[in-house]
């Protein structure tokens, strides 16, 4: 196995995000779940969490720039299918812009709420649920303002259905999502992605940066932040890697990694052949899927 790949022991590899001790940073993460650069910028949000989030908090930010859009013209399908196309070839994270043509979207919003009602099971249950809807979004092309598309993201994420569906017509799901767009209004924010870095001296503004950056520009914003510049934790095993995040791009293996993609896909053959993984063709390069 590439070196590279090898990694650290289990412990390096407790997801920081998950835990709750208090951290000198916090970033808060505007997305919107319709974004194509939301989605584009989750192998450099994975390779964050993995080699610094032992110094920062992530929280998620429903922003609603698009779930607010009065989508209904032919004009802004083609508009909306085009960006997704342009976004998926650039960034090698795919996603099949032809939805907007054949099957558009007509209530947005709906998903930025059932995101809020997983994240009343917990703030790790929230980010299963936003990464189980973007897969079948952008990669499946379903219609994730249908009540049957979303019990079946919090089914295969493992949620309790009866509490999902309980919280998606309540009003706690609606008042997160109106505090989340609160919040996107409070530090003006106008694009998506947008992240906001703040340190513990609660007298200085955050730091603010929109749009998709290369990793370095985050890294040399937290040594900023933090006077110091710390040693990345290495990634785990590459096994161990997949066993956690269950379905993977390629293109997210490489970031987190290191590597080229074709240095990924021969070591992603390796895992196959071994049926540790089954290989997932889409539109725009593979996703990897683990196998139980």
């Amino acid at each position: 196995m590439n070196d590279k790949m090898a990694g650290g022991n289990l412990e390096t590899f407790a997801f920081q995000h998950c835990h709750n001790e208090k951290k000198p940073l916090e970033i808060y993460l505007f997305i919107d779940p319709l974004c194509p650069e939301c989605w584009a910028l989750e192998p450099v949000i994975k390779k964050l969490l993995i080699e610094y989030g032992r110094f920062f908090t992530l929280k998620h930010v429903l922003s609603g720039t698009l779930a607010t859009l009065n989508i209904r013209k032919k004009q802004k399908f083609e508009a909306l299918a085009h960006t997704w196309e342009r976004t998926a070839s650039r960034s090698g994270m795919s996603c099949d812009g032809s939805l907007w043509i054949e099957n558009p979207i007509p209530a947005p919003y709906t998903a930025s709420i059932a995101i809020k009602a997983a994240e009343l099971q917990g703030k790790r249950a929230g980010i299963r649920f936003l990464r189980k809807l973007q897969e079948v979004l952008f990669l499946e092309k379903q219609n994730i303002s249908e009540v049957s598309v979303l019990v079946e993201c919090a089914k295969s994420v493992e949620l309790d259905i009866d509490e999902f569906l309980k919280d998606l017509h309540s009003n706690s799901a609606a008042k997160a999502f109106q505090c989340d767009l609160k919040i996107t209004a409070e530090m003006d924010v106008q694009e998506v992605p947008t992240l906001v870095f703040f340190n513990e001296n609660i007298e200085e503004e955050g730091i603010k940066i929109s749009g998709c950056y290369p990793y370095s520009i985050y890294v040399e914003l937290i040594n900023d932040m933090l006077g110091f510049r710390p040693e990345p934790v290495p990634p785990p095993p590459l096994e161990l890697f997949l066993k956690y995040f269950k379905f993977v791009a390629t293109k997210e293996i490489a970031v987190v990694y290191d590597l080229d993609i074709q240095e990924v896909e021969t070591e992603m053959k390796k895992l196959q052949l071994k049926q540790v993984v089954e290989r997932v063709p889409v539109k725009y390069g593979t996703f990897w899927r683990y196998m139980e």
